[in-house]
């Protein structure tokens, strides 16, 4: 099919260039590389190099630029964006995507005032994966009204099922909800039984096997009665949907190009759906780095972006990107023999012709207090030699250690923000207004329901049990509602409940017409509910009924905020920071994709980096991987702290009981010469040799005496 002739316009808006010229401008910033990841499968019909492509981005090789430019690319060659599908591992991080392959579209094709190309199938693997499924429910016996639980809801049903089957009674120590969640979400996304499972993760409950594989089972049971779905239902039911060859195929063919973002964070779930989409590996892309795969815990295994040259009926062609274009030659140096010990990569060495500003430094200090002293006057020298706090971080492994750094900070008056806290979906407050919403689009959701329910005064557990095994049984649920009938000192709240329920259920209502009802229902059990609701709280209701206005359904709205919530909410904040520059503070996990002009890591030693709890050989590369993420966020300053000493706690009071650690393993002796070392604080200058006095006593002689 022809199309009609692009415009020959260059950027600027100017006649006199054609299309190719454009383009080969827009490519012209890449270095040989990323052209050539960008570029690949050109060429003519006969010459086209159709193998997938594995494209290993090492830190800071401009992945992301690399990227956008190959979506461009395709798009601009023909390739329709509606077949294009790019898998991401965050809303934000596709909505970043769309935006700068949209700014080299609009450069290619001469775009002034008109909006670039949209990528419709751009997304997270849980977002895409929600609408594949409303869209083929009918295939595979699911119905496309279904809701989705976030953690706290599903976390919530797994306890109500623990509880039916009597496990909340046990005698012995029965794993707490939260834990059989975390249990079942490992065995979904390793693919790995559940005795393994146990075994490697949760070794105190194996004696639990038999019990919890029976509370398994009765979960899934209650998610389908209530026709929900949890996180990760929606990778798992993807997955056996296009397990079956029918249904992958169909599936598969909408999309000419699959091209998949940071794949050594991929679990098994997720790259067997990409090989059942594409089983000869035509049109797929992946990008990553295998020496920054650091999720295991959620189920991502590195084996994914190790094996994935051979996974496909024809060879993968691999494109390594090496040139960093954050880090000095130093840093890169040194984090370029850490992980060249580990023990399988794909091989690569990071370079650049950025200026130095000098090599990083060891940093060897007495123990934790110490650190903090060292970290914090480094902080403010950096501040005064020019870098703001904002462009420093300091980083650690897990959240405890950062303890007796932010007293110090706290002492003085540095101010500094720690990644974490209440995310906005926790809020008890919008957790209620949601609850109301979800009941609405599906009556069978029994969290949701029996939430809304209590916050009506006069109706008890009992009775929102009874309500909601009413409207299981009911063939319509709005009836039943409406015929049910409560306790009386709850029955005039129950009417005006059951009036706006059947509002929110009527087809005609639109969107968002729900929310506005739903908030107005809601507001007085707000201001009776939750202490001083008339500020915070309220400003969380009014901004998630400003959000809903950005959807275009209901089913849209509940399925997107759930897949990717806002951050934080304004619920119980903090003292609200006045300064005008902070420093970070962050784990290394919540750090990867960062980057700073100064790092600090904290605890380089054995027992943190790596975790003690890290044993396996499997556990150990990781604990690697993760020092090399810390290594390769910084700029021009590394700063790596190994505390000597280490003070036992025992009942939260600090004693004098103490342990001393060793330098990570992970830097051998060879690899020092490309630290600068110091040691802190200083050793104090010796006093000048003076003659010792004459003996007054012989007391070696009295010593000896005492027993002969």
């Amino acid at each position: 099919m022809q199309t009609a002739a692009l415009p020959a316009f260059p950027a600027d808006g100017t006649p006199g260039t054609t299309q190719a010229e454009r383009l080969a401008a827009a490519l012209s910033a890449l270095n040989d590389e990323q052209r050539a990841a960008v570029e690949h499968g050109g060429g003519t019909l006969v010459g086209r190099d159709e193998r997938p492509l594995l494209v290993i981005a090492g830190a800071g090789s401009g992945k992301t630029s690399t990227l956008a430019h190959r979506v461009a690319h395709l798009i601009a060659g023909g390739v329709d964006p509606q077949r294009l599908l790019l898998l991401t591992f965050s809303r934000r991080a596709a909505q970043e995507m769309e935006r700068r392959a949209g700014q080299v579209l609009a450069r290619v094709l001469g775009l002034k005032s008109e909006k670039p190309p949209a990528l419709p199938w751009a997304g997270t693997f849980h977002g895409i994966g929600a609408r594949l499924l409303r869209e083929y429910a009918a295939h595979i016996g699911l119905n496309d009204h279904f809701t989705i639980h976030d953690r706290g809801d599903a976390e919530d049903l797994m306890g109500l099922v623990r509880h039916e089957l009597g496990l909340s009674s046990s005698v012995n120590r029965f794993p707490r909800k939260g834990t059989c969640l975390s249990i079942y979400s490992r065995c979904v996304n390793t693919r790995a039984p559940l005795a393994d499972v146990l075994a490697e993760a949760f070794p105190w409950c194996a004696e639990w096997e038999a019990e919890l594989k029976r509370l398994f089972g009765a979960y899934v049971e209650a998610k389908q009665q209530q026709n929900v779905l949890d996180y990760d239902d929606l990778l798992l039911y993807w997955a056996g949907m296009v397990a079956e060859p029918a249904l992958a195929a169909l599936v598969g063919a909408r999309f000419d190009h699959v091209l998949v973002d940071e794949y050594q964070d991929t679990n098994l779930l997720q790259a067997s759906i990409l090989r059942a989409l594409k089983p000869d590996g035509r049109g797929v892309t992946v990008v990553g780095d295998d020496a920054q795969s650091i999720y295991s815990f959620r189920g991502a295994t590195v084996r994914n972006i190790l094996d994935f040259p051979s996974q496909f009926s024809q060879a993968a062609r691999v494109v390594t990107l090496e040139r960093n274009y954050r880090s000095t030659q130093p840093i890169l140096d040194v984090s370029n023999r850490v992980i060249a010990q580990a023990a399988e990569r794909h091989a690569k060495t990071l370079w650049t012709d950025k200026p130095s500003a000098g090599r990083p430094q060891l940093v060897l200090v007495p123990d934790e207090a110490q650190q903090a002293v060292w970290v914090a006057d480094k902080v403010l020298a950096h501040r005064e030699g020019g870098l703001a706090l904002k462009s420093q971080a300091v980083l650690f492994r897990a959240a405890t250690h950062s303890a007796p750094l932010e007293l110090e900070l706290a002492r003085r008056n540095i101010p500094f923000v720690k990644y974490g806290g209440l995310k906005f979906l926790e809020a008890s407050h919008v957790k209620d207004l949601l609850a109301v919403l979800r009941f609405a689009e599906n009556p069978r959701g029994r969290m949701a329901g029996f939430r809304v329910t209590q916050l009506i005064p006069g109706i008890g557990p009992a009775t929102g049990a009874r309500l909601l095994d009413a409207v299981d049984q009911a063939a319509d649920p709005v009836a039943a509602v409406r015929g049910f009938v409560p306790p009386s000192a709850a029955r005039a709240e129950w009417a005006v409940f059951a009036e706006a329920y059947a509002a929110l259920c009527a087809p005609s209502l639109p969107w968002p017409a729900d929310v506005e009802l739903a908030v107005r229902w809601y507001l007085p059990h707000l201001d009776r509910l939750y202490d001083d609701p008339s500020g915070v709280r309220r400003g969380d209701v009014e901004q998630l009924a400003r959000l809903a206005s950005g959807y275009a359904s209901r089913e849209r709205f509940l399925t997107e905020l759930t897949l990717d919530p806002p951050e934080a909410t304004s619920d119980k904040p903090g003292p609200p920071s006045l300064d005008e520059d902070y420093l970070i503070l962050s784990t290394i996990h919540s750090a990867k994709g960062q980057e700073w002009n100064s790092v600090h890591v904290l605890n380089v030693v054995d027992g943190c980096l790596p975790a003690d709890v890290a044993q396996s050989a499997h556990e150990l590369e990781e604990e690697r991987r993760l020092l090399y993420v810390a290594m390769t966020r910084a700029r021009d300053h590394l700063h790596l702290l190994v505390p000597q000493r280490f003070y036992v706690t025992q009942q939260a009071v600090r004693g004098d009981r103490h342990l001393y650690a060793n330098r990570t393993r992970f830097i051998s002796e060879r690899d020092l010469a490309g630290f600068e070392q110091q040691t802190w604080p200083p050793p104090p200058e010796r006093p000048p040799a003076v003659p010792p006095p004459a003996a007054v006593i012989d007391l070696r002689n009295r010593m000896r005496a005492a027993w002969s």
